[in-house]
């Protein structure tokens, strides 16, 4: 007879990746940046993102990401959670979106190697190359739906 401390102890986890998005917010407009020479979606539009590395949480990876990517100054304060996606691709993912309506310092192409620009967009009119699952976290964002999965076929 198995016991339950066996059973568990086969189970694998999942190694899934943390991914932090910003949604930087100007009156009606978002950043969104063109991304080029990475391998993974280049020539379609995304947020300032990236991966969150060991011993920083989520928030403390997206402000990093925000200077490094952009050259702005955020605090935590000034972060708000809005949206969790796990998404499924050729690994697990769990993406991590906040908001900032308000920040030091005036947004710039700080990675020229993998994004050909930065630019504010009106909500209501994004570019037809915005990364798939961003559109649809986007949308999530506007209907204040604050989970979402992508990617799994139940």
């Amino acid at each position: 007879m198995t016991t339950i401390m066996e059973g568990l102890s086969t189970k694998k986890r999942s190694g899934a990746a943390i991914n932090v998005y910003l949604l930087l917010k100007r009156n009606d407009k978002i950043l969104l940046s063109l991304r080029k020479n990475t391998g993974y979606f280049d020539e379609h539009y995304g947020l300032i993102s990236g991966h969150v590395e060991d011993g920083e949480s989520a928030s403390m990876a997206i402000i990093r990401e925000a200077k490094e990517e952009a050259g702005l100054n955020i605090g935590h304060e000034q972060l708000t959670f809005v949206h969790a996606m796990h998404r499924k691709t050729d690994r697990f993912n769990v993406d991590v979106f906040f908001e900032c309506k308000n920040w030091e310092g005036e947004p710039s192409n700080l990675e020229m190697d993998k994004c050909a620009e930065l630019h504010f967009f009106p909500i209501k009119n994004l570019p037809v190359n915005l990364i798939p699952y961003i559109g649809q976290a986007l949308y999530a964002i506007t209907y204040r739906v604050p989970y979402a999965e992508e990617g799994w076929h139940l």
